[in-house]
């Protein structure tokens, strides 16, 4: 089981999403290996996400391409004279793929972050074929958010299950009260995430999984 997960904004939780839902899945006996093709600033989000994964990859393995600057990977790339390209990615994933049978992929920042002059985070998960798991962040603007990235999703005729919906705090307000009703008008929530959650329930989990494609 492959996914890519990418984010409705940046700061929406995806790593944190990620860890959780590779941790479970391993538990589950899955062997979930969670990878991060793109990184700007800190690695500490790689370093979360190999943790959740037993270490079973070094962080270069995890992380091929590792930018200083806390922006979009083309401006960062930029500002160390450094031209990506989508190509050495595609292999890195099909070289993990072929020893690993579930692997995530984290994306950076939103859907349409900019990577080359002519490329986004979108055309690599199109190029990489994988079903697509937004993360969203329930705050106010996230319907909105939401809907914008599922119609970029489909244009590009790759499977979205449904979303992932973050509850970075708890609901103090009506958007946050009411935001996951409007969505599942919209697609399927597939999980929930809560504050301080450790682990997902094996009911939700199982939920999740059914719900995913070609398993």
């Amino acid at each position: 089981m492959n996914l890519f997960l990418t984010g409705t904004d940046t700061g929406v939780g995806k790593t944190f999403t990620t860890a959780l839902l590779t941790s479970a899945l391993r538990e589950a006996g899955l062997g979930t290996i969670a990878l991060k093709p793109l990184c700007s600033g800190e690695r500490s989000d790689v370093e979360i996400l190999r943790a959740a994964s037993g270490n079973t990859l070094s962080l270069d393995e995890t992380n091929p391409i590792w930018l200083q600057a806390p922006a979009a990977p083309l401006v960062a790339a930029q500002l160390e004279n450094r031209t990506l390209s989508l190509d050495p990615l595609i292999d890195w994933f099909r070289k993990l793929s072929s020893k690993h049978s579930s692997l995530l992929v984290e994306g950076a920042g939103g859907w349409l972050v900019p990577v080359t002059d002519t490329e986004t985070l979108a055309d690599l998960a199109v190029r990489l074929g994988l079903p697509v798991i937004p993360v969203v962040a329930n705050r106010l603007g996230c319907i909105n958010h939401t809907l914008l990235t599922l119609e970029s999703i489909r244009t590009r005729s790759l499977p979205c299950p449904g979303i992932i919906l973050n509850h970075l705090t708890p609901a103090a307000d009506i958007a946050q009260r009411t935001n996951a009703q409007i969505l599942a008008r919209h697609t399927q929530i597939l999980l929930e995430i809560h504050p301080g959650q450790t682990q997902i329930p094996d009911d939700d989990l199982s939920g999740f999984l059914e719900a995913i494609p070609d398993l």
